[in-house]
């Protein structure tokens, strides 16, 4: 599997088969879902604490901490999957709803190269 080729419902539904494998929906309420997801990109996080903007951009080239970052970040798109499964919710269709009302907040003319909030531009 990679990027290019698996669909974002290919990943639900396989994520899906996996929870039902192990008859984990019963832990999956929406709530534990959310937390799990916090906790988890917590963790991502964790690997640039105190990282300037250039170091962070090392420490994802380094061999080593690229494979653990590579599995925290993981761990963070399944939470999310699987919230988008528990809620039956289409991830696709949320990401386009908000990428255009993004496009909306944020005008290139007026927000390219900014990095201020949609309020102050």
């Amino acid at each position: 599997m990679n990027d290019a080729t698996t669909t974002t419902g290919e990943l639900k539904a396989r994520l899906l088969t996996f929870v039902r494998e192990r008859d984990w929906e019963q832990f999956h309420a929406p709530k534990n879902l959310s937390m799990a997801l916090a906790a988890e990109a917590a963790e991502l996080m964790e690997h640039f604490l105190w990282a300037t903007p250039e170091q962070s951009h090392a420490v994802v080239r380094d061999p080593v901490k690229r494979a653990k970052i590579a599995e925290e970040l993981a761990d963070v798109v399944i939470y999310a999957l699987e919230f988008a499964n528990a809620a039956n919710l289409d991830l696709a269709a949320a990401i386009e709803a908000k990428m255009s009302a993004n496009a909306k907040k944020y005008p290139v003319e007026k927000a390219k190269g900014r990095s201020e909030k949609y309020t102050e531009l």
